[in-house]
């Protein structure tokens, strides 16, 4: 699943791993959410959920990259700042049938989409 982009004068290809989170996050079912370390995991970086939070920092403004699907391993909505306003985050989430009570998603378990497993 990794991106390989020629870079500007060099013909050596470059990965770009904020392009391979969006491919995955594009692929999680509405009424589904998955974590930062499970994206992670499946693109083969186990321990780099953070960067797959930066990335999501960075997919805002674009909407073909539903990063209100993509939570913490507890099921709570830590990225809910990055959004305008942090309740965007949540009020989609319900708008899927997701629902979520003091920024956490209930029966998360059940919600739990794993690339890992699923794709």
């Amino acid at each position: 699943m990794k991106s390989k982009k020629t870079a500007k004068n060099n013909s050596k290809p470059t990965y770009n791993f904020f392009d391979d989170v969006f491919e995955v996050v594009r692929l999680i079912p509405k009424g589904r959410v998955t974590s930062y370390g499970a994206i992670a995991k499946y693109l083969g970086t186990k321990m780099s959920a953070r960067m797959v939070g930066w990335a999501m920092n960075a997919a805002h403004g674009d909407k073909k990259v539903p990063a209100h699907r993509v939570v913490n391993r507890n099921g709570l909505l830590t990225g809910k700042h990055h959004f305008s306003p942090p309740s965007a985050m949540e009020a989609q989430l319900k708008k899927e049938g997701i629902k979520v009570t003091k920024d956490k998603i209930q029966n998360f378990s059940d919600r739990f989409w794993d690339p890992y497993l699923e794709l």
